[in-house]
C-alpha cells in the first residue's frame, strides 16, 4: 500500500493548473454504439513505433466499453469546439447527437471538425492511481486546419501566437 501523500489534493490540482494543454474527445464504438469521452491528459509517446499515450479516469464509464473494443480514437479538438469537450465530459446520455462523424479504419468516431485525429489499437493499460495510462498503437492519423482548444488552470481558452 502506497505512503499517504503530505501533498493536498486541491494545491496539487491548482499547481498543475498551470500547466496548459490540448482538448482531445477519445472515441470507440461497440454494438450500443459511439462512445466518446473528454480527456484532456493526451500525449506522443514514441516515434518508432508510433505510439500516443492517454490517460482516462478510473470513474469513466465510457472507457471500460471503449477498451474493451480493443481501439480508440483521439480527437484533438479545435478551438471552435468547446460545446463538444463539455458534451463529452459528461456522463450518460447521447454525447453525439448533432456532432458529426465518420469511422476511422477502427471504426471508431473521427469528429467533424477536429483539428487532429489518432486512431490505435490499445497496446497497454496501465494503473495510474486514479486513472488508467492507456498506450496506444497508432494506426491511421490525419490533420486539418485550425487552432486548439486548450484547458488551463480549470477552463478552456484559445491559442494566440
Amino acid at each position: 500500500m502506497a505512503a499517504e501523500s503530505p501533498i493536498e489534493k486541491a494545491e496539487f490540482r491548482t499547481v498543475l493548473g498551470h500547466f496548459a494543454s490540448g482538448v482531445t474527445v477519445v472515441t470507440g464504438i461497440d454494438s450500443g454504439g459511439p462512445l466518446g469521452l473528454t480527456c484532456q491528459s493526451f500525449f506522443s509517446l514514441s516515434l518508432d513505433p508510433p505510439l500516443i499515450a492517454i490517460a482516462p479516469a478510473n470513474s469513466s464509464v465510457s472507457w471500460p466499453r471503449i477498451e474493451a473494443t480493443g481501439s480508440f480514437c483521439a480527437n484533438v479538438l479545435a478551438d471552435d469546439q468547446e460545446a463538444i469537450a463539455w458534451a463529452f465530459a459528461s456522463s450518460g446520455g447521447d454525447k453525439f447527437v448533432g456532432v458529426g462523424w465518420s469511422p476511422t479504419t477502427t471504426g471508431c468516431p473521427h469528429i467533424h471538425g477536429a483539428l487532429a485525429w489518432i486512431d490505435c489499437d490499445v497496446r497497454e493499460v496501465l494503473d495510474g492511481g486514479d486513472h488508467r495510462l492507456v498506450v496506444g498503437a497508432v494506426r491511421e492519423l490525419g490533420s486539418g486546419p485550425g487552432e486548439p482548444l486548450l484547458f488551463y488552470r480549470g477552463g478552456f481558452g484559445t491559442f494566440q501566437a
